[in-house]
């Protein structure tokens, strides 16, 4: 295909693609989709090899959230069966983080649910940040804690943050109809303190609310113009007792369509495949390892995903390899910029996120189970559904209906008495 080949050409000069491009990505047929993965394959290797970066999420503060973001099981009014605590204590969270670096993560991404963080909030953060930093030597951290005040990314930066989550999700256009209690403004003000702080950006978007091809078209362009490091795509977990319960709009092969239009318009950033990939590319989960270089391991924050153990077994089975310690994840016109305090970019493409809302993980791999958290967390009935179902099953779903069997809530790891999911 003569698109396929300009824009294989364009990625490897990091030159962005036009939106007509983009949006002939998405529409190619299921026939054509191995070409697609193949094309889009071949810029994922220029810029990061065969390496899969790993990374852990920690769930600091769950549920009892004031939004009222439709995709979100913590939001305002939710019905949805998930853990609810406050803070962990730095030790515990500390503890939780270990569970991922011993399975592999390099990077440790703290998650805490709320409007954004109290001036307290970011002393008790800067805590973790130092706890977790002293028992897991070179280890990255992520703080992921919603709208900043001014100086509360310098003051994270100071603390030791690596970098900052906090994605845009949708289109300009159809944001206020997912969220009404902030705006999409709100969000792109906050990566950009984040950048200006010299935090490493991390901003992606979610698929599957009910989205044209042109908002995701829109938001991913809108993501190159701020210029993340780190761009990770999230797929709704549709939970029961949120809004969006029903919202089942995508096919394993529109998911890889979404990865590798992202791969395209973002060559040169770390594309992370993130929450909701268990219960929507299901069995072909393998393949989107040739479009992103990043994965969340494990459990998300209220929901369950593949065991840690049977993550690093698909990574090594489809021939790629863990990113260790002692690698740059970025390429190397990127990373220089950034530790000069700059984005790397800019004149050239690249964009980039970690996870927020519920699509991120915990990792894991054999490591010893977390305690429960003290007096101040209290733990909530779950649900105990089994994880998700083969591709054929699911297949059979009739539309317009929510599916309790293929989302599981979280009921291991932090907060929790049980083991992380390894």
């Amino acid at each position: 295909m003569d698109l396929l080949t300009t824009l294989v050409d364009k990625g490897l000069r990091r030159e962005l693609p036009t939106r007509e491009e983009a949006l002939a990505v998405l529409a190619t047929s299921d026939d054509d989709l191995l070409d697609v993965v193949a094309a889009a394959g071949k810029v994922r290797r220029r810029w990061f090899g065969r390496r899969v970066k790993l990374n852990y999420l920690v769930n600091l503060k769950s549920g009892l959230c004031p939004e009222d973001c439709s995709y979100c099981s913590q939001r305002l009014g939710s019905k949805a069966e998930i853990l609810k605590y406050t803070w962990l204590k730095p030790e515990q969270a500390s503890e939780a983080a270990a569970a991922g670096v011993a399975g592999g993560a390099k990077r440790v991404c703290i998650v805490a649910s709320g409007r954004g963080p109290t001036d307290r909030d970011v002393d008790r953060v800067s805590q973790t940040i130092a706890a977790i930093k002293e028992q897991n030597e070179g280890v990255e951290v992520c703080a992921c804690l919603g709208l900043l005040s001014e100086g509360q990314a310098a003051r994270l930066r100071a603390a030791g943050a690596d970098a900052y989550n906090h994605n845009l999700n949708t289109s300009e256009a159809t944001y206020g109809d997912i969220t009404t209690t902030h705006t999409y403004a709100d969000r792109v003000e906050t990566v950009q303190q984040a950048q200006a702080a010299g935090l490493s950006a991390c901003s992606g978007l979610i698929a599957g609310m009910g989205e044209s091809d042109a908002d995701l078209v829109d938001v991913v362009f809108a993501l190159r113009a701020l210029d993340p490091d780190s761009v990770p795509v999230n797929f709704l977990i549709p939970f029961e007792g949120t809004p969006l319960a029903k919202e089942w709009n995508l096919t394993p092969q529109r998911a890889l369509r979404i990865l590798a239009m992202v791969r395209f318009v973002c060559p040169d950033v770390e594309v992370r495949l993130a929450g909701g990939r268990e219960v929507h590319l299901r069995s072909m989960q393998p393949l989107a390892l040739h479009l992103a270089n990043s994965i969340f391991l494990g459990d998300y924050l209220t929901s369950e995903g593949q065991a840690g153990k049977d993550d690093l077994a698909m990574i090594a089975d489809a021939g790629f390899e863990v990113e260790g310690t002692d690698t740059t994840t970025l390429p190397e016109h990127r990373a220089d910029a950034l530790a000069g305090g700059g984005c790397g970019g800019h004149g050239g493409g690249g964009c980039g996120p970690c996870g927020d809302g519920d699509a991120a993980a915990e990792p894991a791999v054999p490591a010893e189970g977390v305690p429960a958290p003290a007096e101040e967390v209290r733990t909530e009935a779950v649900r105990t559904d089994e994880a998700p179902v083969s591709a054929p099953a699911a297949a059979a779903v009739p539309s317009g209906e929510a599916r309790t069997d293929l989302v599981s809530v979280r009921r291991r790891g932090a907060g929790t008495e049980l083991p992380p999911n390894a």
